[in-house]
C-alpha cells in the first residue's frame, strides 16, 4: 500500500510512497513506516507519555509520514486528526485489508474469567484463532501474548486478524478489555458474538475513575455486536437487552443444574437446543458461569449441543488460571489472580479442596493503583494460613514501599506472612514449608513471559521455577518431584 492510498480517507494529500508497517511506538519505527503520535493516558500514579514529543525519534528511525493532534510543521507528510487513537485503528485496519472482514468475529469481556472464557469459546469453536491476555492461537499453534496487555494495541491487532485470514481461518475470538474499548483498539471491528461474562464495579478505577465509565466502556462491546451473550447478573441488564441477546445464569436460557465438584465439575447444561451433563475438568465453581458464557456463544453460532458437550469434557485449561504445578503430596497450583477480589476467589475456591495448610506467595505490581497493595495484602491475611509477600512487576516503584504496604494491611488483619523481594527465593521457601495436605499458591503472574524490575523487563516462567523449586526440595530429600495437571 502506498502512503497516498493510506492518507486518502484522511483527505490528506501524500506521495505514492510504498508503506512498509505502522505503529505507535517511535521504537518500533523502521524506515518506511508511518507514526501516529499518540497523547498518553493520565493516571493517578505516573505521568502521561505524550507521541507527540517522540516524534524527532520517529524520523531519525526512517518513518515517512506522521499523523497526531497537534498542530505541526514536519520535513514529512504530516496529517493532523482530532483523534490519534481513532486515526490509529482506522489506518491499521485500512493497512491490512479489512481482515476482519474475512473472519466472524467473538468478543469476550467482563471483569473476570475473560481468559478462560475465551479459551472455553476458542476450543469450542475448534479452527478458530484466538487473541489473549495469555497468549495466541492460529488454529492449534501457539504463540506468546503479546506484552502485558490484555488486548494489544490496533495495529497488532489488525496484523494478527490478517495472519489469520491469509491462513484460511474463519472465526476469530479475541478477549477485549474496557482499556482496549475505551482506547479504540478494537475500533472498527463489528462481532458476530460478543460476550459479557460478568461486571464487578470496583475493578481498574484508576483509569475508569467511576463503576460507571468502566461499565459504559465494557458495554461498548455489546454495542458492536449482532448478538450479545449476557449474564443475568449484570447491572443495567434492561439496557444491554435492548440489543439482539442470549442470557445465560441462574433465569437466563443457557443454566447450569447440580453443580458438583468432582474431578472437576459436573453439572446438567440447560439450553435452547436441548440438555446434557456436562463434566468440565477446571478447579473451582466460579468456572461454571465461564463455561455456560462460552457454551451459550458456541451454540448461538450454530455448533451442535453434542460437540458443546464433548469438547467441554476434553478442555484442556488456561495456561496459569488455576494451573497445577504438583498434585501430591502437596498441590502447588498457579494462577494470574493480581487483585484483592481475584486472590479471594482463587483461595476461596482452593480452600475446601486443601487438607492442610494455605500457603501463599503473592507480590502487587508497582504504578497501578496502591490501593491494590492494600487489599491483596488483607485478604492474604484473612484467607492463607501463611503469606510471603514478594515482587510483583514493580517497575519504577519502590519494591520496599509496596512490600511494607501489603504487610501494614496483613499485620491489621493479625495474618502470617514473611517479606521476601525476590520472587524465586520466595517460591523456593514456600516450597520447602510446605507439608503433606497442604496447597502453595503461586498467584501474580500465570502465564506472563516477563518479570518487570525497574525500566527491565527479564524473562520469566512461573511454572519452571515452580518446578526448580520441587527439584531443589527433592533433591535434598533424596526424591523426584511429581508433575501434574487439573
Amino acid at each position: 500500500m502506498t502512503l497516498k492510498e493510506l492518507f486518502a480517507p484522511l483527505g490528506q494529500e501524500a506521495p505514492p510512497l510504498p508503506v512498509r508497517g505502522l505503529t505507535q511506538d517511535s521504537r518500533r519505527v523502521e524506515p518506511g513506516f508511518v507514526f501516529v503520535a499518540v497523547p498518553g493516558v493520565p493516571l493517578p500514579h505516573r505521568r502521561p507519555l505524550d507521541g507527540h514529543a517522540f516524534i524527532p525519534e520517529a524520523l531519525r528511525r526512517g518513518a515517512i509520514a506522521v499523523v497526531g493532534e497537534q498542530d505541526l510543521t514536519l520535513p514529512v507528510p504530516y496529517a493532523r486528526v482530532a483523534d490519534s487513537r481513532q486515526a490509529l485503528a482506522l489506518l491499521a485496519r485500512r493497512f491490512y485489508g479489512e481482515p476482519d472482514r474475512a473472519l466472524r468475529l467473538f468478543g469476550v469481556t467482563g471483569s473476570k474469567g475473560k481468559s478462560t472464557t475465551a479459551f472455553l469459546l476458542h476450543h469450542l469453536l475448534e479452527e478458530a484463532t484466538l487473541l489473549s491476555t495469555v497468549g495466541l492461537r492460529l488454529g492449534g499453534e501457539a504463540r506468546p501474548p503479546i506484552g502485558h496487555f490484555t488486548t494489544p494495541e490496533a495495529p497488532e491487532v489488525y496484523a494478527f486478524l490478517r495472519e489469520a485470514a491469509d491462513r484460511g481461518l474463519r472465526e476469530a475470538v479475541l478477549e477485549v478489555s474496557s482499556h482496549a474499548l475505551a482506547l479504540k483498539r478494537v475500533e472498527g471491528l463489528t462481532f458476530r458474538v460478543g460476550v459479557f461474562v460478568n461486571f464487578y464495579p470496583d475493578d481498574h478505577l484508576d483509569f475508569h475513575g467511576t463503576p460507571e465509565a468502566y461499565f459504559n466502556a465494557k458495554a461498548l462491546l455489546v454495542e458492536r455486536s449482532d448478538l450479545a451473550v449476557l449474564n443475568t447478573s449484570l447491572p443495567h441488564l434492561e439496557r444491554l437487552r435492548q440489543r439482539p441477546h442470549l442470557l445465560f445464569g441462574p433465569g437466563g436460557e443457557v443454566w447450569a443444574e447440580g453443580v458438583r465438584e468432582e474431578a472437576g465439575l459436573r453439572f446438567t447444561l440447560h439450553t435452547p437446543w436441548g440438555k446434557g451433563e456436562v463434566h468440565l475438568p477446571l478447579i473451582g465453581a466460579h468456572n461454571v458461569e465461564n463455561a455456560l458464557a462460552a457454551s451459550a456463544a458456541a451454540l448461538a453460532a450454530g455448533v451442535p449441543l453434542e460437540k458443546v458437550l464433548e469438547r467441554l469434557s476434553g478442555f484442556p485449561g488456561v495456561p496459569g488460571r488455576m494451573e497445577v504445578v504438583q498434585e501430591k503430596p502437596f498441590r502447588v497450583v498457579i494462577d494470574f489472580a493480581h487483585t484483592g477480589k481475584s486472590l479471594e476467589a482463587a483461595l476461596r475456591t482452593l480452600r475446601p479442596t486443601t487438607q492442610g495448610r494455605l500457603l501463599l506467595v503473592v507480590g502487587a505490581a508497582g504504578e497501578r493503583d496502591p490501593r491494590r497493595r492494600e487489599d491483596i495484602g488483607r485478604v492474604a491475611a484473612r484467607l492463607a494460613d501463611k503469606a510471603f509477600f514478594t515482587e510483583e512487576d514493580h517497575r519504577t516503584e519502590d519494591l520496599g514501599a509496596i512490600l511494607e504496604a501489603m504487610a501494614r494491611a496483613a499485620a491489621a488483619e493479625g495474618g502470617r506472612f514473611e517479606l521476601v523481594p525476590d520472587r524465586e527465593e520466595a517460591i523456593l521457601k514456600a516450597i520447602l514449608e510446605a507439608q503433606e495436605g497442604d496447597t502453595v499458591l503461586l498467584a501474580g503472574k500465570g502465564h506472563e513471559a516477563t518479570l518487570e524490575r525497574g525500566r527491565e523487563a527479564l524473562p520469566w516462567n512461573e511454572r519452571e521455577v515452580a518446578l526448580k523449586a520441587l527439584r531443589l526440595r527433592a533433591e535434598a530429600e533424596g526424591s523426584s518431584p511429581r508433575e501434574g495437571g487439573a
